[in-house]
């Protein structure tokens, strides 16, 4: 039995395997393939079972999913100088699978830098009410910037949100007071309206009242029967005070009337002189 026949097939058979195995090779759904040959780039192999040249050829895999990258917390000073930490999360892919292997070493990390710049300088050029009101509108130049700057590594920039905006407490406090003070002119406000809408009502219900005196008895008498459901001992009736002042008048002008009526019927009387009564002249006396 000849063993370095065998061992010869066996070595033949391991170095075959090997070879095998390195120009298999399976470019999943989500990726594509960028094919290196003798280091110069000769295509782009799509998913499926693909076979490359061992030590010839190297076939690099590019995923094209949508990539989650948190941006960290930056310090940044707004442009009226108020100081503070925002952190976002931005969404990009790749489009073109040889320039995001050729153009740029790192598309990550280098994604992750121009974001952070990004962030700080955009956000700078904005106020702090602008900052916490205004996000959308960040986000979109955030977004804008860094596809302008990533298109030439084959990567495009989906989506930029400001994630957590951190203020100073003094700064808290202050939008605090700020928010309560609003509130109270917002209060403020409705009630003088409200006063203003009531006032227009109570003086369409006068003029009614004016024109049907006989409404406001039945509002008295609709006024006794709520003061009636608690059961009360005392009633209070109420009474128009401009009509009562009226009628006391006409009452003591009235008493006024009679009174001065009633001397002037007196006073003719009274002045009228009365004869003495006649007197009787005694019977003159005889001497005895």
């Amino acid at each position: 039995m000849n063993w370095t026949a065998i061992i010869i097939w066996l070595l033949a058979i391991i170095l075959v395997l090997i070879l095998a195995r390195m120009s298999i090779k399976i470019v999943r759904q989500y990726e594509q393939g960028v094919l290196f040959r003798l280091g110069r780039v000769v295509a782009v192999r799509m998913p499926g079972l693909r076979f490359i040249i061992p030590v010839v050829d190297r076939l690099q895999l590019v995923s094209l999913r949508i990539v989650t990258m948190p941006i960290q917390s930056q310090g940044i000073i707004t442009q009226d100088n108020v100081s503070v930490d925002i952190s976002a999360v931005a969404y990009y892919r790749v489009i073109d699978a040889v320039k995001s292997v050729v153009a740029i070493e790192d598309v990550a990390a280098a994604i992750n830098q121009i974001a952070q710049t990004t962030l700080r300088k955009v956000v700078g050029r904005h106020s702090l009410d602008q900052t916490l009101s205004e996000t959308e509108r960040i986000n979109s130049d955030i977004r804008e910037i860094l596809d302008a700057l990533t298109l030439e590594w084959g990567v495009e920039v989906t989506l930029v949100e400001l994630k957590d905006i951190q203020l100073p407490e003094s700064m808290k406090r202050a939008m605090a007071r700020q928010a309560e003070a609003e509130r109270e002119k917002r209060a403020k406000i409705i009630a003088a309206e409200g006063e203003a809408i009531a006032a227009v009502a109570l003086g369409s219900a006068s003029d009614t009242m004016m024109a049907h005196p006989v409404a406001l008895q039945l509002r008295n008498l609709q006024s006794l029967v709520e003061i009636g459901v608690d059961k009360n001992s005392t009633v209070v009736f109420p009474a128009p005070l401009m009509s009562t002042i009226a009628e006391l008048g006409a009452f003591l002008a009235r008493e006024s009337g009679a009174a001065q009526a009633g001397t002037a019927a007196v006073s003719p009387a009274a002045t009228t002189p009365t004869a003495p009564p006649p007197t009787t002249a005694a019977p003159p006396v005889k001497a005895a």
